[in-house]
């Protein structure tokens, strides 16, 4: 068959089902295909005609490209086998060669050692967050004092008088220092109470002493009448 020629109807109808069953006839390219004319390769696949004219699917080396039926002809049993094996062979050591090349020597495995450095970077970045303690309040003071013969009772909060000072009797004065359990303090206390006993004994003493002469003048007084 002239290779200047186009498919006919009725070759595309047999390639078509040539496919249907399962085969995927030759054919050579045409004249009309350009520089590749007198090429051989497969039909893998129709298409729809009404969309494109080029609804030839053909491989060959390793493109899977569309033509239409003017670029390609049957290829006949006996060219096919000659146009087909010289074929592969330019093709196959030009390009398959420098692939082989540089598939060995490429850098995938260089660069997965870079993320290797990226993930022992990322640690230190980790930071400790110390745990903040929430603020107390204030300490509290109460104070109990002695001064002047008398006892006051104060309590203040940091800087914040909660009770200014005020009198409080001896003894309830002794029996807060009497919760207190420190060796000498109230020993000190009684002491201070002790004291001030004595001298209200006295001045009591005194006292009595100053009413029983009153108490005379007044008799002698009344006598008088």
């Amino acid at each position: 068959m002239d290779a200047g020629q186009g498919l006919s109807t009725s070759e595309v109808q047999s390639i078509r089902e040539a496919l249907a069953a399962g085969r995927k006839p030759r054919v050579v390219f045409t004249a009309a295909a350009g520089q590749i004319a007198g090429q051989v390769g497969q039909v893998i696949e129709l298409t729809d005609p009404e969309v494109s004219d080029e609804f030839v699917v053909v491989r060959f080396g390793r493109d899977e490209l569309p033509f239409s039926p003017a670029d390609l002809a049957v290829a006949p049993k006996g060219v096919t086998r000659r146009v087909v094996e010289p074929e592969p062979e330019p093709e196959a050591p030009a390009v398959a060669a420098p692939e082989f090349v540089l598939d060995t020597p490429r850098v995938p495995a260089q660069r997965l050692e870079e993320p290797k450095v990226e993930q022992t970077e990322k640690p230190p970045a980790r930071r400790a967050v110390k745990a903040v303690k929430p603020k107390g309040p204030a300490g509290l003071t109460v104070t109990l004092a002695y001064a002047d013969g008398e006892w006051t009772v104060a309590a203040q909060q940091g800087s914040k008088a909660l009770a200014k000072p005020y009198v409080v009797k001896p003894a309830e004065a002794l029996k807060m220092v009497a919760l207190v359990d420190v060796p000498g303090v109230q020993e000190a206390v009684e002491q201070i109470l002790g004291t001030e006993r004595a001298e209200a004994e006295q001045q009591a003493d005194k006292l009595r002493a100053e009413l029983a002469e009153i108490e005379a003048r007044l008799a002698e007084l009344r006598e008088a009448r």
